[in-house]
């Protein structure tokens, strides 16, 4: 198949014998890696004579084709019919604007059958526009197109791009997440937050994150994390590195770290909808329940002191508060919530307090 033969047929000049030819291509040869490679070739040609001609000029040249072409009328024989000149003008248009698509149709033919030309040549146009969020009460598994896994606690968000790009593997988190992360030492895995960035390669480790929280904590299960910070210029800077089996607490307002090692499945088993508290204070309870199920849950003085070791396993709020006013002497208030003037409600609140015997 050359461009030639390809153009005579456009035109409908082709031969008897040419036009076989031209059928056996379509039917086998089309999607032939010669034809493919003509395609994008002829494309490439096409798109640098189009940068190299003034497209006002090119188009003028058309309209002057076109006015030719109106002007024969005027030769025809005079027994011509008004519908056969309309039909000489519009046919002679039909054949221009198929010659002037030739690079289109071809290009398209080349892409249709390669999808790899497709991510590799437009990928850098894709933007950050995906976002998974985890409803309160709820947990949400998330795979990314790198192989990374993520879950996502109750409330929790992540805004990655559709295909990653560029030198780092990027996403923002808020709220809390546990990411398995695929191994790739060409391209870390970044989990962006509003104070912190934590950078891995191929890792096990989970981040909390609330907004309405002065700490970004990090956990790591196995692999290494560093912790990553702007400083007032803009520049990226470590702060330090985890080891497996470590928990660290950053505090936004003082800019202090601080870590403890071992016992880290109360961090991570949420995941597993398993929420445990070992020897943890009724205040970090309240914290951890709050986020949950997307309540504000408000402590009394008297009861601050109050500890607790406990599992759960996939109990709902009511439940869990039950458990606790049995454990210990602690009773409990739900406030009605409260109509807002956009016609949503109320984050609900909950009051503990010590039980008035």
């Amino acid at each position: 198949m050359t461009r030639e033969l390809l153009l005579k047929f456009l035109d409908n000049r082709c031969s008897h014998e040419e036009l076989k030819k031209i059928i056996q291509w379509i039917g086998k040869g089309a999607l032939s890696e010669k034809s493919k490679n003509y395609a994008y070739n002829d494309w490439k040609s096409f798109i640098k004579k189009e940068q190299s001609e003034s497209h006002n000029e090119r188009f003028n040249q058309i309209l002057d084709k076109i006015h030719h072409k109106i002007n024969i009328k005027s030769s025809l024989k005079s027994g011509s019919s008004p519908k056969e000149r309309v039909h000489l003008i519009t046919k002679w248009v039909t054949r221009a604007a198929a010659i002037l698509l030739i690079p289109v149709l071809t290009f398209l033919l080349y892409i249709l059958s390669n999808p790899s030309f497709i991510s590799s040549h437009f990928a850098d146009s894709v933007v950050d526009s995906l976002e998974i969020i985890a409803p309160a009460g709820s947990r949400t598994v998330v795979q990314l197109t790198d192989g990374t896994t993520v879950h996502l606690n109750n409330g929790s968000k992540i805004k990655y791009p559709g295909n990653f790009n560029g030198k780092n593997r990027e996403l923002t988190l808020t709220g809390e997440g546990y990411f398995e992360v695929a191994h790739d030492s060409k391209h870390p895995f970044i989990v962006k937050t509003k104070y912190l960035n934590v950078k891995a390669l191929g890792t096990q480790f989970n981040v909390m994150t609330y907004p309405d929280d002065d700490i970004v904590a990090t956990t790591l299960v196995e692999g290494k994390v560093v912790l990553e910070k702007s400083d007032k210029n803009g520049k990226i800077k470590s702060i330090g590195a985890l080891v497996p089996g470590q928990h660290v607490d950053y505090n936004v307002k003082t800019g202090t770290v601080s870590g403890t090692k071992g016992n880290i499945e109360k961090y991570t088993a949420w995941k597993d909808g398993l929420l445990i508290f070992d020897n943890s204070g009724i205040n970090e309870v309240a914290e951890r329940l709050g986020h949950m199920f997307n309540a504000e849950i408000k402590v009394s003085a008297e009861i601050k002191d109050y500890t607790y070791t406990v599992k759960f396993v996939d109990e709902s709020l009511s439940q869990i508060l039950e458990l606790i006013t049995k454990a210990t002497p602690v009773d409990y208030k739900i406030l009605p919530r409260e109509r807002l003037p956009d016609g949503t409600f109320s984050k609900q609140i909950i009051l503990l307090g010590k039980r008035q015997n």
